[in-house]
């Protein structure tokens, strides 16, 4: 390994010369992204040669995230229908372009896209929307959409809603924006519905029934 000789620089200091050791933005390859995924505990994202390093969740964030799979996960097994996948796992939306949803639901069918390390694809897709509400919303929209994954929830604890996408064709439309005392229904699961009301008193630790 070179060795890189910099100044001595006083405790506190970013150890600014460790990102010497990796390519600089815009060089970076699917390759270098894997590997740096492997060995980081940070939710790290690939776009067009470029890493995003996204903050970490909240408690409240992950209470949601959790509630959702637990009610998915007992749905697609009590059906035998697939496989359900939290963050991180990254998924491969196409050639430099990788993104780290909440959730991921792959069909049965489409098991051989699951791979050890990320995913090719997904038949459906969760993010509850951070801070950054555009690349929930519009971003990682026309990004799922391009990448033809059939179904995308967008859970918004600011605004208490759930919006359903569905695909068709090759943009998204919306199956339903679903607030509190309603259910969030799926279009591709027939029969899975998700009490708003309970999801969002899941982020504040309430344990009411799930449903």
């Amino acid at each position: 390994m070179t060795k890189i000789d910099s100044p001595t620089l006083p405790r506190g200091t970013p150890a600014w010369d460790v990102a010497r050791l990796y390519p600089a933005q815009g060089y970076w390859d699917e390759g270098d992204y894997l590997e740096l995924n492997r060995n980081t505990n940070h939710l790290v994202e690939f776009s067009d040669g470029k890493i995003e390093v996204l903050e970490m969740p909240t408690r409240s964030h992950q209470r949601i995230v959790l509630y959702l799979y637990s009610l998915l996960n007992a749905f697609v097994v009590a059906g035998d229908l697939g496989e359900v996948i939290i963050a991180p796992y990254p998924v491969r939306l196409w050639t430099s372009k990788f993104r780290e949803p909440d959730i991921i639901f792959m069909l049965s069918r489409h098991s051989d896209r699951l791979g050890e390390n990320f995913a090719r694809g997904a038949d459906l897709v969760v993010e509850v929307v951070s801070d950054d509400r555009h690349r929930d919303f519009e971003t990682k929209r026309k990004e799922y959409a391009r990448a033809k994954i059939a179904e995308y929830w967008i859970v918004d604890p600011r605004e208490r809603q759930v919006t359903v996408l569905k695909l068709s064709q090759k943009r998204y439309v919306c199956h339903g924006v679903f607030e509190a005392g309603e259910r969030a229904a799926s279009f591709l699961l027939a029969g899975f519905e998700v009490d708003v009301t309970r999801l969002f008193a899941a982020a504040r630790g309430r344990r009411g029934r799930a449903g």
